[in-house]
């Protein structure tokens, strides 16, 4: 037997006999993710057959490294449960194509099936989950490990063998179209939720790494720095240094690769003047020789022929990026060439040959070689949907309720008004396919079929200046008790918008449509549309009590709810079952515990408005606070909680927490450091640092306890490293970032 074939060999000496047995040409392939897998096959009325562009795209190189998105569907892909492949399909789809790559080549490697999980498969009939910034809003990586597990269970079922996940950017400007993506604003939150994701969809490495066939590997994105764009823009440079991108953006990145993450996606941005998968610096120097991380770096869609304009043509641009770290290409014209840049002496083939090395590799890990089929090896998996629920529950955050507006009273008569109260595909997010059309509650059906006396109005449309729909409204709220107002933005792609080559959505200025969100759907102004903000206006002059509720993918500035709602909550697109979990939070069935992952702001103008800026004591504009309007951590519950001094006591610091109350709360104990003396570079004004989930029952106390140790202490020095510098520390917990106690500690 060849070694390469010998599933008892070492995974390293499997893949030294395999790179030893290829051509320069195969080499090529197996760097290579060209195809969008859609163009793969075709429905026909016996099935789905491959196309003759996929079987030349795989005698082209002999061979096949990766095959991105056979099972994506969505508005850019064009796919739809009229031409796509459903659950019942999917395994026997992708079987069809790894048995084609596996018997019509020369060496028979295995193909990786890479597709987009950014909250659940995207594709047809797979389960999806509340966007990532409701992730960040739930603060529990427990029950987001769990979600992530049920995720990669259902992309193995189908199989898929690698998770694209957007975990590694943070919402420092929540202009940025991208902003739903990230965990939030903190890169501590990002650091647990990017370790629980890994862990929940990669599970336990068996020996030499090995994946359960019910685990899927990830690839994290997007490294680094792309969520400090200049302007909120996408793909735009960032303008930080350093400093700031290492105490900020790597944490997370840093907290994947030591949960084993099977890769990283580089970002589009460039840093330090170059793109980043371009960067030697980044992908080697940091990446490799500093974190020691062996996995592969796969390059964003069509980035590396950006690199021409740098290079001069398309060898010397894959010589670049080959050169730096990136391993796998997506879409590119540039990694083809590969072989040109070779025999041109542009790139030593040693180079190549580790970059093959770390594809392979991972097909090894996954089994690939003793388990090509996904029907011989992987059960059908339950979906994943509870846990969707769950986590839409978890991450409802109320952010004021004036008067204990909520829970509404059994036996009110409710009207339900907003652009977002009747739509399940406004609730969902980017990165979504097709819904079957009985799939999901919007919130009007969740309050309904809870058995509340409901009547609707739309009132007006989430983008523009309509008022005809106004009128309506204001009728229907004020033969109610109570109006719940179902605000915010969509990020809802449509049959009909116009995409660029990488998917990001076109939208100009002007456009119809009422995608407010998403990537490449960046806004210069926070507020709500002008339609929705005269809503507010005429339904708060009828008197009538004001629920608001916003359905949203970035913070609005939306001082206007403070002032005209008795009770405010954000529901980050929750999924599609988000809205019976509002529902059951408005109507009390269930208690609110989401904290904001993120600072709300006054206003675009106040911008940045993230909490752990540095300490310099700025105290505002003249015309404007520089406080957020809601502040990172926030959140409310239906009863009260206090919170006793903080004490340290052997390297542990304990608070009493109390739920003085009479509804039992399920309270985030937050603890922040803030250096008020000594170290090498200057403070910032609190760090999140450690975070506890506590249920309280009325009256109930606990007592909770974080100890202080160098995760917590650490900062970054002006070596770039981590270390505890000696110093005098303000220890601090609360329930939020603005409402913290304090003790002193020095080193």
């Amino acid at each position: 037997m060849d070694m390469y074939k010998d599933p008892g060999a070492p995974v390293p000496d499997r893949v030294r006999d395999l790179l030893s047995r290829m051509t320069l040409t195969e080499k090529v392939g197996q760097v290579n993710q060209r195809m969008y897998g859609w163009n793969a096959y075709e429905r026909t009325a016996d099935g789905h057959r491959l196309t003759d562009a996929f079987r030349d795209e795989v005698a082209r190189f002999d061979g096949m490294g990766a095959l991105y998105g056979l099972q994506r569907a969505d508005p850019w892909s064009g796919v739809t449960f009229a031409d796509g492949i459903t659950a019942a399909d999917g395994a026997r789809v992708a079987d069809t194509v790894q048995r084609h790559v596996v018997e019509q080549t020369r060496l028979g490697i295995p193909v990786l099936m890479v597709e987009e999980v950014p909250h659940g498969h995207q594709a047809l009939d797979g389960t999806v989950l509340p966007v990532n910034l409701a992730v960040g809003a739930s603060w529990d990586p427990d029950l987001y490990r769990e979600a992530a597990a049920a995720a990669a269970a259902e992309l193995r079922a189908r199989g898929g063998h690698v998770a694209l996940v957007s975990a590694l950017d943070l919402v420092r400007d929540p202009r940025w179209g991208r902003s739903e993506e990230c965990f939030g604003e903190d890169p501590y939150l990002a650091t647990r939720l990017t370790q629980a994701l890994v862990e929940g969809a990669q599970g336990d490495a068996g020996a030499e790494g090995m994946f359960a066939p019910d685990r899927a590997a990830v690839v994290l994105k997007h490294f680094a720095g792309q969520g400090s764009s200049v302007g909120g823009r996408n793909s735009a440079a960032t303008g930080i240094g350093a400093r700031e991108l290492h105490e900020i953006h790597l944490p997370a990145a840093l907290a994947g690769v030591r949960a084993g993450a099977a890769g990283v996606m580089a970002a589009y941005n460039e840093f330090d003047g170059l793109p980043c998968a371009a960067s030697r610096d980044l992908l080697t120097g940091l990446l490799r020789e500093r974190w020691g991380f062996g996995g592969l770096v796969m390059a964003d869609g069509c980035a590396l022929d950006r690199l021409v304009r740098l290079a001069g043509d398309k060898p010397s641009a894959a010589a670049l990026a080959l050169s730096a770290g990136t391993d796998l290409s997506l879409w590119d014209e540039v990694f083809p060439e590969l072989e040109t840049a070779v025999r041109r002496g542009l790139v030593p083939e040693d180079v190549l040959d580790t970059a093959v090395a770390r594809v392979l590799a991972l097909k090894f890990r996954l089994g690939l070689f003793e388990r090509p089929y996904t029907s011989d090896s992987i059960q059908q998996v339950t979906s994943a949907a509870e846990l969707s629920e769950r986590l839409a529950r978890a991450s409802l955050t109320l952010l004021h309720n004036d008067g204990a507006v909520l829970p509404l009273a059994p036996g009110m008569r409710i009207a339900v008004i907003g652009p977002n109260a009747d739509s399940v595909p406004q609730q969902i997010g980017d990165y979504t396919a097709p819904q079957r059309p009985a799939e999901g509650i919007s919130v009007l059906a969740g309050l309904r079929d809870a058995g509340v006396d409901v009547t609707y109005a739309r009132g007006c449309d989430l983008v523009g200046d309509d008022r005809t729909q106004i009128p309506e409204a204001v009728a229907v709220a004020a033969a109610s008790d109570a109006a719940v107002l179902v605000l915010g933005g969509s990020s809802a792609r449509e049959h009909g918008t116009v995409f660029d080559d990488n998917g990001a959505a076109l939208i100009t200025t002007g456009n119809p449509t009422e995608m407010t969100c998403g990537e490449g759907v960046d806004l210069a102004d926070l507020r709500l549309g002008a339609g929705q903000r005269a809503l507010v206006d005429a339904l708060a002059a009828t008197g009538t009590p004001l629920v608001a509720v916003l359905v949203q993918g970035r913070p609005h500035a939306v001082p206007e709810l403070t002032h005209s709602t008795g009770a405010l909550m954000s529901a980050w697109y929750p999924g599609p079952w988000g809205g019976r979990a509002i529902a059951d939070v408005l109507l009390g069935a269930c208690e609110p515990s989401g904290r904001l992952p993120l600072s709300v702001p006054r206003s675009s103008g106040q911008l940045p408005v993230f909490y752990n800026a540095k300490d310099h004591g700025y105290r505002g504009y003249v015309d404007e606070p520089a406080t957020p309007l809601y502040p990172f951590g926030h959140g409310l519950s239906y009863t009260t909680t206090e919170f006793g001094p903080p004490r340290i006591s052997g390297g542990v610091c304990e608070v009493e927490v109390s739920n003085t109350g009479g509804r039992p709360v399920r309270e985030t104990v937050q603890l922040y450091v803030r250096r008020t003396s000594g170290g090498t570079s200057w403070p910032r004004v609190r760090e999140l640092r450690a975070f506890r989930k506590v249920d309280l029952a009325p009256g109930e106390k606990a007592l909770v306890a974080f100890p202080l140790d160098d995760a917590v202490l650490a900062s970054v020095t002006r070596s770039l490293d981590l270390a505890v510098e000696p110093g005098t520390y303000a220890i601090e917990t609360g329930p939020s970032s603005d409402r913290t106690r304090s003790v002193t500690f020095t080193v």
